[in-house]
């Protein structure tokens, strides 16, 4: 790429986001992704159900998810998101790919946690071919993952528990870095102080079944966001998409569209 003043442009241009969705099992982020601007799944888990989207079907290896990948950015189509359902089922296809190219039997083998650190490299490849559909074929990005609660050692306080994403540390991290957003999914809950005798009280947490969206970094999640939304939303798509400025032009282009 030839660098010239000619090449220069403007930061905080609207592009299409790169979304990582995690969350407790069941709580709806398969639903959220569908609802994004006409998506097409890759599918590393069978947890579609239902939901009637464009799906290759289950991608079984890496080559198959580097294959769908390939297809997405050298063929004719109209998709506008593409969704990897889930990172926690693609990182053993990553660690199986890792362990072949080097000719190991398996990640461990090398030990040490190398076989991890060598596994960021496809981790790496993934991501750049998710971001070339973004850069090349105007695609928003989501990736959808589950949950783990690990314990989290702070220099500040004593250690204590939170939501992580399901994956292995330093693949995790590679991932945050590589999104606009890391939203954290979950029920909303309350609790309940209940007197069980003898001066004592016990706590239990009491679900309303409202589905939120987090956005903002907590004690008990991880999370952030580049858009300066509001620290919680409603779990579906019309309410994030208002908060997200390439799904929300300006009033001008607007004016200028209808004209």
């Amino acid at each position: 790429m030839a660098i010239s003043l000619d090449s220069l442009r403007r930061g905080g241009e609207a592009r299409p986001p790169r979304l990582l969705v995690y969350g407790v099992a069941g709580v709806g982020k398969t639903s959220l992704a569908a609802e994004a601007p006409n998506p097409v799944f890759l599918q590393t888990e069978d947890g579609l159900g239902v939901l009637n989207v464009p799906t290759f079907g289950l991608l079984r290896s890496y080559a198959d998810v580097q294959d769908a990948l390939d297809v997405l950015a050298g063929q004719p189509h109209d998709f506008e998101t593409v969704v990897l359902d889930s990172l926690d089922w693609l990182e053993p296809l990553v660690w199986q790919e890792t362990a072949r190219v080097n000719k190991w039997a398996d990640i461990e083998q090398p030990g040490y946690g190398k076989g991890y650190l060598a596994a960021l490299d496809v981790w790496r490849g993934f991501l750049d071919g998710m971001n070339l559909l973004r850069t090349e074929r105007g695609m928003g990005v989501i990736l959808i993952a589950h949950c783990d609660i690990r314990r989290f050692d702070s220099p500040e306080t004593d250690p204590y528990d939170r939501y992580v994403i399901k994956l292995q540390s330093r693949a995790a991290a590679l991932v945050q870095e590589h999104v606009d957003a890391v939203l954290f999914a979950n029920y909303r809950v309350s609790t309940v102080k209940t007197d069980v005798g003898f001066k004592k009280q016990v706590v239990r947490g009491v679900s309303g079944g409202d589905r939120l969206l987090h956005t903002t970094e907590r004690p008990a999640f991880l999370a952030k966001n580049r858009f300066g939304l509001p620290d919680s939303l409603p779990l579906d798509w019309p309410a994030l998409a208002t908060g997200i400025p390439f799904y929300t032009p300006e009033p001008s282009t607007v004016a200028e569209g209808a004209a």
